[in-house]
């Protein structure tokens, strides 16, 4: 075992709808804390993955057909396109290729505590940059080896400037990885700085796609550190069901795209609605930051009592004491939130 094996903590993922009923004895449970795809997949990639395959052969390493179609969606040519076991296996890759120990990597918080995990697990030494009130990033380690800037970020929701963004790719010595993982539910993308040779863009098939279960992501990169890339991806990355999910996936745009529009609209209404009870902060994702009076810990455990599983952000360093993540889900399922919600903050 590594000597600093007790300094690295385990991610801990939102809890299940299993473990609640069966904590609470409930027969109901509604789950809005993974910001998963509510309207599940398109029918085309169950029928995809309804198909024959050979479990004992096998994939394709490096997936040709399916970075083709990758390449006919974001408008950049195949050699620039890898793909790995969702968004981690794709940062994780880049975390493999760039760095050595005692290199510098740059993030603000709060964002996704994996970033963090992944330093301590590369020994890395970690450069934590603050927020502005809207929670944008404000600063920057121009000397960094790998600048992370989440887009829209997790837990908040909000997007980053693309000036200041392309400002600090052009600024920084090393790499910049922008995790796009959401860049389905807004228009302010910025996977154009691709374009960069030292940006790698980072997208996923969990969210809007609502393949979170097949673990599929890729990378958008230089042609040249693609070749690199491939010297440290996993082998076999995908598996062939994941391979012809994310093909059948990419066919069927319309049923993504109006499937983003249900939930963007019923993001807008949650706002609106929860406005009336406790302080939430915009967003351009599929979840919503919201701080109440009453600690996280306390009104996630009364919500869970209730039937209702939200994320709990006292772990999250740089968030609220008071602050949890609530996923868009279903018109039914956000109604229920909200009555759940109102109930546990009027009885304090």
């Amino acid at each position: 075992m590594r000597s600093d094996a007790d300094r690295i903590p385990e991610y801990v993922p939102g809890k299940s709808v299993e473990e609640i009923k069966r904590k609470y004895g409930l027969e109901r449970v509604v789950k809005l804390t993974s910001n998963e795809n509510p309207y599940g997949c398109s029918p085309r990639v169950l029928e995809a993955l309804r198909s024959e395959f050979s479990p004992n052969v096998y994939p394709p390493s490096d997936p040709e057909e399916l970075r083709e179609a990758i390449s006919d969606y974001i408008g950049f040519e195949s050699d620039m396109v890898a793909v790995s076991a969702g968004m981690d296996g794709v940062l994780e890759t880049v975390f493999k290729m760039l760095l050595e120990p005692g290199d510098r990597v740059c993030f603000a918080v709060p964002t996704f505590p994996y970033y963090s995990i992944l330093s301590k697990i590369y020994r890395a030494k970690e450069v934590k940059v603050g927020r502005g009130e809207g929670w944008e990033m404000r600063d920057f380690d121009d000397g960094a080896k790998l600048t992370i800037i989440c887009s829209p970020n997790n837990p908040t929701g909000n997007v980053e400037d693309p000036e200041f963004v392309r400002h600090v790719v052009e600024s920084v010595k090393g790499y910049v990885f922008i995790d796009e993982a959401y860049a389905e539910f807004t228009e302010r993308q910025l996977i154009r700085l691709a374009e960069y040779e030292n940006v790698i863009v980072g997208r996923t098939f969990s969210k809007a796609f609502g393949l979170a279960n097949i673990r599929l992501g890729y990378g958008v990169m230089h042609p040249d550190v693609r070749k690199e890339f491939m010297k440290f991806n996993t082998p076999f990355p995908v598996s062939t069901p994941a391979i012809r999910a994310g093909i059948a996936a990419l066919q069927d745009l319309e049923w993504m795209r109006e499937a983003v529009g249900r939930i963007v609209e019923e993001r807008e209404r949650l706002y609106r609605e929860l406005e009336k009870l406790a302080r939430p902060y915009p967003s351009e994702a599929n979840f919503i930051y919201l701080e109440t009076g009453m600690s996280s810990d306390k009104l996630v455990s009364e919500l869970e009592r209730r039937g209702v599983i939200v994320r709990n952000l006292s772990g999250f360093e740089g968030a609220g004491k008071n602050a949890v993540r609530v996923s868009i889900g279903r018109r039914e399922e956000n109604d229920i939130f909200l009555s759940a919600l109102e109930e546990v903050l009027c009885s304090r």
